[in-house]
């Protein structure tokens, strides 16, 4: 389900509650009329805990993106670093600084920066992506919510 439909069942079951204390009085009493505007408060609260939730379950893998996108270029420098060490230690082992001897160090090198920056790239696109979706999600629930509970005020003021 959307989250506008899922914030929407919890709306509309709410609402039977509501509804449920109407017929309970039977008539149209100031008193009734006041009580069940009293209880949009527990809507209120239902369709803001409902849209919580979803906002939540939608952006929960968003950190994920973030830490890859953060975390993997440091893992790509440190495969870069290591590299070079490696080249290093076998040119002074070797005592040669000829590209046979330093090649493998710098592929290593290049190969540890490449993944790193794989990595990195699509998850940081990714992130803004989802990010800016998530917001219009998150606006796109909470003027449901405002338009469900107008439409439900003014029926229970129309029935005075």
């Amino acid at each position: 389900f959307s989250p506008e439909a899922i914030v929407f069942t919890t709306g509309f079951s709410e609402l039977k509650k509501i509804n449920k204390i109407r017929t309970r009085g039977e008539d149209s009493t100031k008193e009734t009329l006041d009580m069940q505007l009293a209880t949009m408060d527990n809507l209120k609260r239902a369709l803001r805990k409902a849209e919580d939730q979803q906002i939540n379950k939608l952006g929960s893998l968003l950190p994920f993106l973030a830490t890859t996108g953060s975390a993997t270029p440091f893992i790509g420098l440190f495969g870069t670093v290591w590299g070079i060490m490696v080249s290093f230690h076998d040119i002074g082992q070797r005592g040669s600084a000829s590209l046979a001897v330093v090649a493998p160090g710098i592929s290593e090198a290049l190969v540890a920066t490449a993944a790193g920056l794989a990595a990195a790239i699509p998850a940081v696109i990714f992130y803004n992506y989802f990010s800016n979706k998530l917001t219009d999600v998150q606006y796109n629930v909470q003027s449901f919510s405002s338009d469900f509970l107008n439409l439900v005020e003014r029926d229970l003021l129309s029935r005075v």
